[in-house]
């Protein structure tokens, strides 16, 4: 189920959304300092590619950096990110076909808003990457 679910994915939202976080991790990467921000789109665009079965886990090596990185990041990214996803979320949970396609919209808003200081570990196994 969860291989079909991310196929139908791919299909309506998961590759744009992956070329959005892709090009803006390019972007970020232009410049030394925001390098950091850069991977977190990287990382990001990789989970909205193929999101079912995957599940976003807090880093226990995080400290005060991935905090001041990340409330950076909410001012100039994150609460438009966070508002996208909850407005397509809502869009896609019209119809019933679309309600697990909202729903992995809505699980992407807090590593939209908070991407430094997280991982992305498979469903089955959230502990076995730490």
């Amino acid at each position: 189920m969860k291989t079909l679910l991310n196929l139908i994915w791919l299909v309506l939202a998961g590759f744009w959304l992956a070329v959005g976080y892709a090009v803006a991790g390019i972007i970020c990467c232009v410049l030394i300092v925001t390098i950091p921000f850069g991977i977190a789109s990287f990382r990001i665009a990789g989970y909205t590619l193929w999101p079912f079965g995957r599940t976003v886990v807090d880093k226990p090596t995080a400290g005060a950096g991935a905090l001041l990185g990340n409330l950076i990041w909410i001012v100039f990214a994150g609460w438009w990110l966070a508002l996208g996803h909850l407005v397509t979320g809502i869009a896609l949970c019209v119809t019933v076909i679309g309600i697990p396609l909202g729903v992995a919209n809505f699980k992407l808003i807090p590593v939209s808003l908070l991407p430094l200081g997280k991982q992305i570990v498979p469903t089955d196994q959230p502990f076995a990457v730490r």
